[in-house]
């Protein structure tokens, strides 16, 4: 049983037999056809990825497109992106990008009944734990993550009992019950924030040990570490870097702090994906290579059609999962229903609250 599976048993007194389609109703499949109206209604999107999505290509995800938006109204729903998540989707259906931590404080805010997480469990776990009174769906249930299942809740009471006193931190990227069982979150934005606020010599940053290593080359505290890594960012290297930039003289290189170590000496600029994305709007650089999951590149290059994107292109197959269809699926069914253990989301939640409420 994977972490995020355990996550998810609940003792039956905690959850009733109702399901969310029986909270909402059902609602009638939508007819897919591309109609003159449907082109019209989805024109505006069409600019802004027309530079990554061929025409050719338009007529079979418009009406899919076109009936989300729809189906949100009536559900009342919001749909949150992570910045991997395809053109189609970020473009065309979400009402709130970005990444981990903006999505984490964006949950805290909407009005919205229903919260349809396009992006791994861990993220829509952190939704329900954050709003437990909202219907969290996931449009895969299977969208894991390597990190995630790198630890479970048990590995860090072995932690705790081996090294007291120790501060224990954990990147989002881990289940709630691995949440439950630390002092306090972080993410790539602001985990050395988070290892300096404890005002101690040691912290351990777990599971990633790329971002752990980075962090720790940052700071004079201590960072101990979890033998985890993201399975798209591991497989840079360094020397990848070295030979793109002798073909693409003058390109820019900004990476993600899962990364290696050694493969974040040789970028230009290293940060999360919001700081990534903001370098290149900011900086506009005449070519730049996003050493991070590919969509992300589509996503920004969407927005930036002046900067040229050269794409080491490693596809995250879990984030992958999430397609439009899928979508559509679960606003129309009421599934994949994300549910937590009160008991675990309330320890969680702490967690995750402490590290939102530190102070930039």
């Amino acid at each position: 049983m994977t972490p995020s599976q355990a996550a998810m048993m609940i003792p039956d007194a905690a959850v009733s037999s109702e399901t969310a389609l029986d909270r909402f109703g059902p609602l009638p499949r939508p007819d897919l056809a591309f109609t003159p109206q449907v082109a019209e209604a989805t024109a505006p999107i069409y600019e802004k990825v027309k530079h990554i999505i061929p025409a050719i290509e338009w007529p079979a995800l418009a009406p899919t497109i076109h009936a989300i938006n729809i189906l949100k109204k009536q559900r009342n729903a919001v749909i949150l992106a992570h910045n991997y998540m395809t053109p189609d989707i970020f473009h065309g259906v979400a009402d709130i990008v970005g990444d981990s931590l903006q999505l984490a404080i964006e949950a805290t805010r909407t009005d919205a009944d229903v919260i349809v997480q396009c992006g791994v469990h861990f993220m829509a776990e952190t939704s329900k734990i954050l709003s437990p009174d909202k219907t969290v769906l996931i449009p895969d249930m299977k969208a894991g993550c390597s990190l995630a299942e790198s630890i479970t809740a048990a590995d860090v009471r072995g932690l705790r009992e081996r090294n007291p006193g120790v501060p224990i931190i954990t990147y989002v990227n881990t289940s709630a019950d691995v949440k439950a069982e630390c002092d306090i979150c972080c993410t790539s934005s602001n985990a050395l924030q988070v290892v300096e606020s404890f005002g101690v010599d040691k912290v351990f940053l777990i599971p990633d040990k790329y971002l752990a290593a980075n962090v720790g080359n940052k700071t004079d505290v201590e960072v101990l570490i979890w033998d985890g890594a993201c399975e798209v960012h591991e497989r840079f290297t360094a020397q990848e870097l070295r030979d793109y930039r002798k073909i693409e003289p003058g390109v820019k290189i900004i990476a993600h702090p899962e990364c290696p170590p050694e493969v974040v000496a040789e970028a230009d600029f290293a940060g999360s994906t919001a700081h990534m994305i903001d370098w290149v709007k900011t900086r506009r650089p005449e070519k730049v290579m996003m050493i991070t999951e590919c969509s992300m590149a589509d996503n920004v290059a969407s927005e930036t059609p002046d900067v040229d994107f050269i794409r080491p292109c490693n596809l995250c197959p879990h984030m992958k999962r999430i397609t439009l269809n899928k979508i559509l699926d679960s606003l129309l069914e009421m599934k994949e229903e994300v549910v937590v253990d009160p008991a675990v989301a309330s320890r969680a939640r702490q967690a995750v609250e402490r590290m939102i409420n530190l102070k930039s």
